[in-house]
């Protein structure tokens, strides 16, 4: 039996797998808040995510009606890019800086200055570095906060930093590695010397993590972690990764031939490569894969997030909601939203601010606005994924995981505007699957009698055949024409920025 944890954006979500029969048998949530300012500052206390994992993973054991004392394995997936420092003592020095957050694009564009541009980045990293990478909020606390900078003894990803609390060991896999903005993702190695850039004196080079393989355990969990958690002294915890390359384990994604589209709070775009294939755009992270090859990968920052403000404006439930998408037809009457709420990604607009156009007397609608905010976002996705077809992923379908997978209304537009059809997985929370079925990876190498990635995900991954969605033939050829629209306005809008990349 083994416990899968997502500590993710707006919480942390745990499952309790029975990876003998691929059983999904227990399941709990718990929230987080979030530090937000005017300038882009997104933060979260690094101690709120152990309390959420603690209530998720008591709420997954009840769910399933089991003892603590059945847990042979965890596995941790977390939030990308995001900056946990630590002291000599082991404790956090300041609230974590998120992958949402752009409050040091000045340090960002600093750092790609010296790197020579995103061309030089992906020369030297096979990543270009955006601001809501790792390394730029290095450089951010050093100039802001020198005396915190003075302290650093551990630099962890979120979820390294939970598996130091389980464990006591700081380490990392390659996955999560990749997004730290200082690691070579075709050698796996660090790069050292953009660290002594920053840094000279050394202290951030000694402050790194160590480097373990994804099959690799960290270690087995703390004694005060074991009383606290209800759990056994036995239980190993997995090298885990981030919450993208876990949730390609959790749908399957770890050989070529598929994509995976993630509809959460962000939107991401992914697919298995078996070889460093590092694309020429920029805004496309070759990443490394927490399973031992790579995964391409673009990410948009703005998704339910964006919808989710609309909703609030407009004081309406989910359901309403969608019910007004329906109401408006395609492309909303001449709307065009460009949802860029906390900058963006891709394209990459770390600077921009959201716009709606088109408006008229006439079109000024809630239905039209809710359709063109959907519209917009996902348009974002399918920038995106020209960027990876471009780079040579295809699939005949596109898996859905995330909360926008559980919407029929979504499942639609996304299948009609990428004119692919695609399918949900049974378990949308794939993140959290996926660290489970990882940790049963790492366990079975442990005990002897190691099974393989791909045999495991088959028993465990199940697809939602009631989700299968097909693209309408004469909306998807009416998306084309829209789609093209959102490109020239987002040019017109951002040409010079665009024009720069």
């Amino acid at each position: 039996m083994f416990l899968g944890i997502d500590c993710g954006t707006q919480g942390t979500k745990a499952v309790l797998l029975d990876a003998a029969t691929g059983r999904i048998l227990g399941e709990g949530s718990a929230s987080h808040d979030m530090i937000s300012g005017a300038n882009g500052r997104r933060e979260q206390m690094a101690e709120q995510w152990i309390q959420a994992l603690e209530t998720a993973t008591r709420q997954a054991l009840a769910h399933a009606d089991l003892p603590g004392s059945i847990i042979q394995g965890i596995g941790i997936s977390g939030q990308q890019h995001g900056l946990v420092l630590l002291d000599s003592n082991g404790e956090v020095l300041r609230p974590a800086k998120l992958w949402c957050d752009t409050e040091s694009t000045p340090e960002n564009d600093e750092l790609l200055d010296y790197l020579g541009g995103a061309k030089g980045s992906l020369e030297r990293l096979g990543v270009a570095i955006a601001p809501g990478y790792t390394v730029s909020k290095l450089r951010w606390t050093q100039k802001y906060f020198p005396d915190i900078f003075a302290r650093i003894a551990h630099i962890l990803l979120p979820h390294d930093y939970l598996n130091y609390w389980l464990t006591g060991r700081c380490c990392t896999e390659f996955g999560d590695a990749s997004g730290t903005g200082y690691f070579n993702v075709r050698s796996r190695q660090w790069d050292i010397d953009l660290l002594r850039y920053i840094d000279p004196t050394e202290r951030l080079v000694s402050a790194l993590p160590e480097l373990i393989e994804s099959h690799e355990p960290v270690g087995t969990l703390l004694a005060q972690v074991t009383k606290r958690l209800g759990l056994n002294e036995n239980v190993i915890v997995s090298s885990g990764g981030g919450d993208n390359m876990m949730g390609a384990i959790g749908t399957g994604n770890s050989q070529e031939g598929l994509i995976t589209m993630s509809l959460g709070t962000s939107g991401t775009v992914y697919a298995y490569s078996d070889s460093a294939r590092v694309s020429p755009h920029a805004s496309v992270a070759t990443f490394c894969s927490s399973t031992g090859g790579w995964l391409p990968l673009i990410c948009t920052m703005n998704l339910t997030n964006a919808s989710g403000a609309l909703r609030e404006l407009l004081d309406i439930d989910l359901q309403t909601f969608n019910q007004l998408i329906e109401q408006a037809p395609v492309g909303a009457e001449g709307i065009t939203i460009l949802p860029f709420f906390n900058g963006e990604r891709v394209p990459s607009l770390p600077n921009a601010t959201a716009s709606i156009l088109g408006l008229t007397a006439s079109n000024f609608t809630r239905a039209n606005l809710c359709r063109a905010m959907v519209e917009g976002v996902i348009f974002g996705l399918r920038y995106g994924l020209d960027l990876l077809r471009d780079t040579g992923m295809h699939s005949q379908t596109i898996r859905l995981i995330g909360g926008g997978a559980k919407s029929p209304v979504w499942r639609q537009l996304v299948a009609d505007i990428m004119d692919t059809p695609v399918i949900s997985t049974r378990h949308t929370e794939a993140a959290a699957l996926g660290s489970a079925i990882q940790a049963a990876w790492c366990w079975s190498h442990q005990h002897g009698s190691p099974e393989g990635l791909e045999a495991l995900s088959k028993r465990c991954v199940q697809l939602d055949e009631a989700t299968q969605t097909v693209p309408d033939t004469e909306r998807a050829n009416a998306y084309e024409v829209i789609y093209q629209r959102y490109r020239y306005q987002l040019s017109a809008l951002h040409s010079e920025t665009l024009d720069a990349l």
